[in-house]
């Protein structure tokens, strides 16, 4: 009986396509789950807040990519309105108990406002979910203002306390590495949203 040699010959492209694992299908959870925000405050003489409504809850990579991509990016924001991303449980305004004795690190845009604004957040978000804080613990969210005409778009990082000058000091750094400007970047408690009490 003859033998034939076994030659090894490379197999078609997609007989090298492995079926997925359970694993690989699987979404790619965070750490902790976030919920987007959204308030448009355009209406005159309303009250703070009443606008205010949780859009979306996630904890995965791929519905916060999904969420981004087609609702939440600030150009797709008219003039008045604010976007959010805080931790889920923890409302967006001074008073819940997260906020209550914090404060927030504020960035005002001041060149080519669109562009800059929307990498802002972008950066920002990505460093948030991503836990990229070393004092991600001590932070509750960021929001992202739209003002109209010559008034100036921010954002603003809010932290759990407003005393902890050294935690302070280092989410605002870290925050200013990521989104990468040399502008100032001043700190505000809540109790006394006029005064500044640091600066990087």
């Amino acid at each position: 009986m003859a033998t034939e040699d076994v030659v090894n010959e490379p197999l078609p492209a997609a007989a090298e396509e492995l079926p997925a694992t359970e694993a690989e299908k699987q979404p790619h959870k965070l750490e902790r789950k976030w919920s987007f925000w959204f308030d448009n405050q355009s209406k005159k003489g309303a009250a703070w807040g009443a606008s205010l409504r949780k859009a979306y809850t996630f904890d995965t990579v791929e519905d916060f990519w999904g969420l981004y991509e087609t609702i939440f990016q600030t150009s797709k924001l008219k003039a008045n309105a604010e976007i959010h991303l805080f931790k889920a449980g923890v409302e967006p305004k001074w008073e819940d108990p997260e906020c209550a004795n914090g404060g927030k690190w504020t960035w005002v845009v001041s060149t080519d406002r669109n562009v800059a604004l929307n990498k802002g957040w972008l950066e920002t978000l990505m460093a948030l979910i991503g836990e990229q804080f070393d004092e991600a613990d001590e932070i509750c969210g960021v929001v992202a203002s739209i003002r109209p005409g010559a008034k100036q778009d921010k954002l603003s990082l809010w932290t759990r306390t407003k005393s902890n000058e050294a935690v302070l000091m280092g989410i605002g750094k870290k925050w200013k590495e990521i989104l990468d400007v040399t502008d100032k970047i001043a700190f505000t408690n809540h109790d006394d949203s006029r005064r500044s009490r640091f600066s990087v």
